[in-house]
């Protein structure tokens, strides 16, 4: 009788067993997202801050649409100024933005969670910000994005197909590897994209 217990509770066990072997090969700070290699999700975003260092200074518009920037490589950061991460990669991401500008690469940064006032203020004590800040009311395009915290970058080519999303601070080297990378595979601006002859 005691054989049949000892078979069950090992029955029962091994599934459990399995699981956690299966949970100890993964890393716990990895969330997989299913959005590289899929169509970016379209917004149009009011603009608070144009960026203001030259050369890379935007002209003020009331709003920026995805859907304009086909054909360019587009950066989009999402950042908070009570984010303590956004802090190390401010400098990077702005320094980033002047270097391509005149190349088809646009750096957007997308208000998470917070008030433009407190945003403009955190940018003039970072020392300026070279590329627009876009307000998301209601975080509705940070849900668009699978945006588990700040910061997170997401890269997406000139089709308008998400490359990479970047965890955590985006340092210099992942903003220049991944945006030489698309700028590579980037068709010529004065070529017409496939199909549409």
């Amino acid at each position: 009788m005691n054989w049949r217990r000892a078979t069950i509770a090992v029955v029962a066990a091994a599934p459990v067993i399995a699981l956690f072997a299966y949970g100890f090969t993964r890393d716990p700070g990895e969330i997989p997202s299913p959005l590289p290699g899929q169509k970016a999700p379209g917004f149009s975003l009011a603009v608070f801050t144009p960026g203001g260092a030259a050369p890379a200074k935007t002209p003020v518009r009331d709003s920026i649409r995805l859907s304009d920037l086909k054909g360019k490589v587009t950066v989009v950061n999402f950042w908070a100024s009570w984010c303590g991460p956004c802090r190390s990669e401010h400098a990077a991401l702005s320094a980033a933005a002047r270097q391509y500008a005149g190349r088809p690469v646009q750096f957007l940064g997308v208000l998470y969670n917070d008030r433009p006032e407190t945003a403009l203020q955190w940018i003039a004590d970072m020392g300026g910000q070279s590329y627009p800040g876009l307000l998301d009311p209601g975080t509705l395009t940070a849900i668009d994005y699978g945006v588990y915290g700040v910061p997170e970058t997401y890269f997406i080519d000139p089709t308008g197909r998400i490359a990479f999303k970047q965890l955590g601070p985006a340092s210099d080297i992942i903003l220049h590897r991944w945006i030489d990378s698309l700028l590579r595979v980037a068709p010529p601006r004065d070529t017409p994209p496939a199909g549409s002859r």
